[in-house]
């Protein structure tokens, strides 16, 4: 005999010489209803702790979510305002000094615009200033008087107070003055 048929069973060698044993090994034992009804409360247990966890994960989640947008809201605006600080102290600096030098007020005072309009643009804020002969567009400007003009109809005339607009969105319409056929 070789090593090999040394080693081997006699079950290895021929399956069918132990079919009750086989037979056995294939089918699990039988389980009283009691066991069974064991099994499945265990089962519904931990279903129900993996459910419970589950929502209060989803709950936390939308809870912090729910934060994370208030805080969104509430903080929102600093960007903003961080550029607008420069422009409050120009202002303020402005107002202590005391130039009698009108010329040299004016240039501090068109700094200042400047430095405002920096921080619009920073903050994603347009200025809507239509020049005479444009057409009136009612998404952007807002008609306050029309006047007999040699101009084509609804155009504007004269601009009595800008309009801003934020991302695209118009916070003010600009104030206008349009024509009308004579």
């Amino acid at each position: 005999m070789t090593q090999e048929n040394q080693n081997s069973s006699p079950e290895q060698e021929n399956p069918a010489v132990n079919p009750v044993a086989e037979a056995a090994a294939e089918t699990p034992p039988v389980k009283t209803p009691e066991q069974e009804v064991a099994e499945l409360n265990q089962k519904v247990g931990e279903l129900q702790d993996n459910f419970l966890r589950a929502k209060a994960e989803g709950e936390n989640i939308r809870r912090r979510a729910v934060e994370d947008i208030a805080k969104a809201h509430k903080f929102a605006i600093e960007s903003f305002a961080e550029h607008l600080v420069p422009v409050t102290d120009s202002l303020y600096a402005a107002l202590s000094t005391d130039a009698g030098d009108a010329k040299a007020f004016k240039e501090g005072l068109e700094i200042t615009l400047k430095q405002l309009l920096s921080a619009f643009e920073k903050g994603r804020m347009t200025e809507i200033n239509p020049a005479v002969g444009d057409k009136f567009d009612p998404h952007h400007h807002q008609a306050i008087a029309s006047v007999p003009s040699d101009q084509e109809p609804n155009t504007v005339v004269s601009v009595l107070q800008r309009g801003y607009t934020v991302a695209d969105r118009v916070l003010r319409p600009a104030l206008v003055t349009v024509s009308a056929p004579k």
